[in-house]
């Protein structure tokens, strides 16, 4: 494994990070490493489609339902909105 020397790192970083490691139980070099690990994991990306699922999902009109509502007057999701 390779091995990385940092230079120059604030005091009051060197302690928060020390403090981190206490609540942790490990080491400073421990914590250092999982704090690294931990910040370079890749979010995985959702597509379009989940993007307006989540967006619409506590929406509270089923299929078809939507055209009726319109008829009605009533309040309804602006698809065409940006």
């Amino acid at each position: 494994m390779g091995q990385l020397l940092i230079r120059n790192v604030d005091d009051e970083l060197k302690e928060a990070l020390r403090a981190r490691a206490r609540r942790h139980g490990r080491s400073l070099e421990a914590e250092a490493r999982a704090t690294l690990a931990e910040s370079l994991v890749e979010i995985p990306r959702r597509g379009f489609g989940s993007a307006v699922v989540r967006l619409f999902r506590d929406d509270p009109y089923e299929p078809g339902e939507i055209e009726e509502a319109r008829l009605h007057g009533w309040q309804t999701p602006d698809f065409d909105r940006e």
